[in-house]
């Protein structure tokens, strides 16, 4: 056990220290994808800290800055077998402190708390935006609606101005190989020739994860929750509701979802203007 956390060395990461972070969390049953090390790493090669000690990695996380105008700390582990020595609390407020430092002044961060962590993270200067939760259904036969087809090269460039439009702020380096991630599946309603709603459905260790769902009303969520059911038949499915849309409330409902666990969403400074009613599945609890 390490008793002087002064005594680390706080460095940048890199693909392989991410890896570790993961297989971290895996270990630890947050069912991370397979292959969520590379498009994380990919999205912001600098967004990735941790705390070394004798050139081991013993605890890490991300702060990722997307183009300086908005932050998103995540994937924040420490090593059982250091846990309790005060290495989490200063690695977190360095990392905070980093990301401000790599931001625009003024910049917002996001991060998802867990209920424990939340009142850490509100000294910390970050406020409750809303609560999601966590809900898996094993995947079964539907029939999928005419207008949801796959997201196909051409839909790129829509499906990034849509994405940007919910989450708040444009992310096209972390959602472009999001979106075709070996193993996901993806969807689109369109009507009129209109992308009225996408979602994406990625392989995890375990089973699979929707994130994002994102659609221009209830009607439409539905029916794409519906198609990613159906194309993971006979395996768990989770996806994460905020809690104030409550549409989505109803359709995980509807559908006999089981309750898992909740977060919070938090920001540090003014949270981003966005629609929650076109939020039915947040996209990850790592990047955002």
């Amino acid at each position: 056990m390490i008793m002087n956390p002064n005594q680390l060395q706080f460095q940048l990461l890199d693909l392989a220290g991410v890896k570790t972070l993961l297989s971290w969390a895996e270990a630890e049953g947050w069912n991370p994808g397979p292959k969520d090390a590379e498009v994380f790493f990919v999205t912001d090669p600098e967004g990735f800290y941790g705390y070394y000690h004798d050139g081991e990695l013993i605890a890490g996380g991300s702060i990722v800055s997307y183009d300086g105008r908005f932050g998103f700390m995540g994937l924040f582990i420490v090593k059982p077998e250091y846990r309790s020595a005060g290495i989490g609390r200063q690695l977190w407020h360095q990392r905070r402190d980093t990301l401000l430092s790599r931001l625009n002044d003024g910049a917002t961060i996001g991060m998802d708390g867990v209920l424990t962590m939340q009142p850490f993270y509100g000294e910390g200067g970050f406020e409750i935006a809303f609560r999601d939760e966590r809900y898996v259904r094993t995947g079964a036969a539907f029939d999928v609606h005419n207008n949801i087809t796959p997201i196909i090269d051409d839909d790129v460039d829509v499906v990034l101005a849509y994405d940007a439009d919910c989450f708040g702020f444009s992310r096209p380096q972390f959602m472009q190989p999001w979106l075709f991630l070996p193993g996901n599946k993806t969807f689109k309603y369109t009507e009129d020739n209109i992308i009225k709603g996408f979602a994406v459905v990625r392989k995890l260790i375990k089973g699979y994860k929707i994130g994002p769902l994102f659609a221009d009303n209830a009607m439409i969520a539905e029916e794409l929750y519906k198609a990613c059911l159906d194309v993971v038949q006979g395996e768990q499915l989770y996806i994460d509701i905020p809690v104030c849309n409550e549409a989505a409330v109803e359709i995980v409902s509807e559908y006999e979802a089981e309750y898992v666990f909740e977060c919070a969403r938090m920001y540090y400074g003014t949270p981003p203007k966005i629609d929650m009613n076109k939020v039915f599945g947040i996209t990850s609890f790592e990047l955002g």
